[in-house]
């Protein structure tokens, strides 16, 4: 099994998070989109300022390695409208697939029937512009129940407005790996999260994020039956080396 063809390599700290200028965080931008195409990973995963940027490199190399970037993120408390105007300008960027957070929040608070509409919307216009969609639900947000009833609307609004050959291009995301947790939580990923997951989205694919730092986490979450892994620490899975990310 080579673990590439599963990783989204995902750099999404900004300047003030990763404690650097803008020109050293743009540095490192170019050195995971780089190293992305030299290891040829699936994906790199980018924040939307740096679409065009990797689309350039990427094209520059003939490489396979696709774009992506996140929507609405790291909270997706935002409008449906600023959603999609985020969404577009990445499409019109170069993004190969979009990852939006959910309005988890909203979710809670009874708002399904809005958060059912942002889902179909966003989802339509990905698709139509012939890209991949993900719905990152936030599961360190939310109860098992609350992870199955999200899981489950995603599912819901891809069988209901979609068609079959369109559910593969429609993925359910577990975090965003910038959720605040106490210390010793996990803010992403666990085994126990992407169970409830896979047993609620499909026929839709799941995709592990948050976390994942060890090839051990990574063949586990495969063996568990997600089609993506978003990892920070993509190069150290592949090279069995130990990971120095904190995110």
């Amino acid at each position: 099994m080579d673990l590439r063809n599963y990783m989204d390599s995902t750099y999404l700290k900004t300047a003030v998070q990763a404690g650097l200028s803008e020109g050293e965080n743009t540095a490192v931008v170019i050195q995971v989109i780089q190293e992305a195409i030299e290891e040829s990973f699936k994906l790199v995963m980018l924040r939307p300022q740096y679409v065009a940027l990797a689309r350039t490199e990427i094209d520059q190399a003939a490489s396979k390695v696709l774009v992506g970037t996140v929507i609405d993120f790291p909270e997706g408390k935002a409008t449906l409208e600023a959603k999609i105007q985020e969404a577009t300008t990445a499409i019109a960027d170069g993004a190969d697939e979009l990852d939006f957070v959910v309005n988890y929040r909203l979710f809670q608070q009874g708002g399904v029937a809005q958060v059912r509409d942002q889902i179909w919307k966003c989802t339509q216009l990905t698709l139509s512009a012939g890209k991949t969609v993900k719905w990152i639900i936030e599961v360190a947000a939310l109860t098992d129940l609350e992870i199955v009833q999200l899981t489950t609307l995603v599912k819901k609004v891809a069988l209901s407005k979609f068609e079959e050959r369109q559910y593969e291009r429609i993925y359910v995301k577990s975090s965003t790996g910038f959720y605040p947790v106490e210390a010793g939580k996990s803010n992403g990923a666990t085994p126990a999260s992407i169970v409830l997951m896979m047993e609620n989205a499909n026929p839709l694919p799941v995709k592990a994020a948050g976390g994942i730092r060890s090839r051990s986490e990574a063949e586990q979450m495969i063996a568990l039956g997600v089609k993506r892994l978003g990892t920070s620490s993509a190069k150290s899975i592949v090279d069995h080396a130990d990971s120095t990310s904190d995110y």
